[in-house]
């Protein structure tokens, strides 16, 4: 029997095929991660049930319970939101990738704290395209260097780079800082970096994502639905590295 999420996933598969198609690309260009936050483990389990394997999770504690509860999944699990420095040990053993290594000393502490037992952690440097004060990520003028000292660490692999657009219904302004993040990839690419990677669109601008070249669209809402709590302001609170 297809289940809501069943429906939703296979719904927002062909809606990147479209997109994709659209401006030209090939739909097997772009991953599609679920971004499963404040969603239960039973939903995740059935959103794996559908044919999707890889998920993304903001929140440390509540993937740590997930991680545990669907150790019997072959998941890939990512980790796409703020990091604090005390967590990067439980970080390091128990994802796959992480998007959001926004400083120097949180690089160097998922470098240390991975185990050798696994492969090396996929790393995303999270861009602040937008400019805004309340937006976590790295500065477009630092992003080489930052790459250039991330590039250098053992036990974790440079992929690409990440970005949230400013929340806006402004297309234009939307496609801009898409622009931007993907004139960055492109300069360090250029540079010599080895990247595949572009994580950028939700489901709110995926269709603008895609035009601009991304390769991976992190979406919750359009699989899972709304939001089931609110994000604790806490964690929301963000940095601005300069």
């Amino acid at each position: 029997m297809t289940t809501n999420i069943d429906s939703a996933l296979q719904s927002v598969k062909k809606h990147i095929a479209t997109a994709a198609t659209n401006v030209g690309r090939q739909p097997e260009e772009i991953m599609l991660l679920a971004a499963s936050k404040t969603n239960p483990a039973e939903q995740v389990r059935k959103a794996w049930l559908a044919g999707q394997t890889i998920f993304g999770e903001n929140y440390l504690q509540e993937a740590l319970e997930k991680i545990q509860a669907l150790s019997d999944l072959p998941i890939e699990w990512h980790f796409i939101g703020p990091i604090q420095s005390n967590k990067t040990k439980r970080i390091a053993e128990n994802f796959s990738w992480v998007h959001s290594v926004d400083r120097m000393k949180i690089a160097d502490r998922l470098s240390r704290d991975r185990p050798e037992k696994l492969p090396p952690l996929q790393v995303c440097l999270p861009i602040n395209v937008s400019g805004e004060d309340t937006k976590s990520g790295i500065l477009p003028a630092y992003a080489a260097e930052f790459a250039a000292y991330i590039a250098k660490l053992p036990r974790i692999k440079l992929r690409g780079l990440m970005a949230v657009p400013e929340l806006t219904t402004a297309t234009a302004l939307q496609r801009s800082q898409f622009q931007m993040l993907r004139t960055i990839y492109d300069q360090l690419r250029q540079d010599g970096f080895d990247l595949d990677t572009l994580s950028m669109g939700m489901s709110e601008d995926m269709d603008i994502a895609i035009a601009e070249g991304a390769t991976m669209v992190r979406i919750g809402t359009s699989i899972f639905g709304p939001r089931r709590y609110p994000i604790p302001e806490e964690l929301a609170a963000a940095r601005t590295i300069r």
